[in-house]
């Protein structure tokens, strides 16, 4: 029966509906899909190591933002699992979006920057500003990506598999790609392998 009730918490964190950017699917194919994006605001960090370590480490820098530390004192609500503290009757409570974007640096492999997305009701000028001066708050300007979806694991085995094959399928159909390629993740830590959505998102020219 434990086993059973830990399983559906872990469904309900996985399968909960969360805000994600606003986008329009242009095309869609076997490989990939174009989706125009709307603006959107980021909290985003740099930090360094391996493939799988630096994930971890964006995230504790980031979510402590999200879950007060900043000059507002504001409480921002994480996707599954929600991570939510006692706030104070003044306090602003946001929900944090989806996905988590991992840019990965081309010339160094060990660094990335990992960018939160904030809720569509917020701008640069309304968000509480971090007291971590490793985060920086940035507007996204619109643009127009091609997406690739897969399910598993956070691993770089599986993302370059799926890179390699996104990227390919652009070269095929002769789409110039304008920027770098973006590992998305839409689930928490916590949520089971198979269920996860992953996408690699590239910029290109439309």
């Amino acid at each position: 029966m434990s086993r059973i009730i830990l399983l559906l918490i872990l469904l309900k964190g996985t399968l909960m509906a969360i805000e994600e950017p606003k986008y329009t699917i242009i095309e869609k194919n076997d490989t990939y899909e174009i989706r125009k994006y709307a603006p959107y605001v980021v909290a985003q960090t740099e930090v360094t190591g391996t493939f799988e370590e630096m994930g971890g480490q964006a995230f504790r820098i980031l979510v402590k933002y999200i879950s007060g530390e900043n000059q507002q004192r504001s409480k921002i609500k994480m996707t599954a699992p929600v991570i939510q503290e006692p706030v104070e009757d003044n306090g602003v409570k946001i929900q944090m979006t989806a996905p988590v974007i991992q840019e990965i640096d081309q010339n160094n492999p060990q660094s990335a920057i990992f960018s939160f997305v904030m809720p569509q009701k917020f701008t640069l000028d309304t968000l509480p500003l971090p007291l971590d001066k490793r985060i920086n708050l940035r507007e996204i300007p619109a643009k127009t990506v091609a997406v690739r979806k897969y399910s598993g694991s956070w691993g770089e085995e599986k993302y370059k598999e799926n890179e390699t094959m996104l990227l390919q399928a652009l070269d095929d159909a002769d789409i110039k790609i304008i920027g770098k390629p973006n590992f998305a993740r839409y689930n928490s830590p916590f949520a089971l392998w198979f269920m996860r959505r992953n996408e690699i998102m590239v910029e290109i020219q439309r």
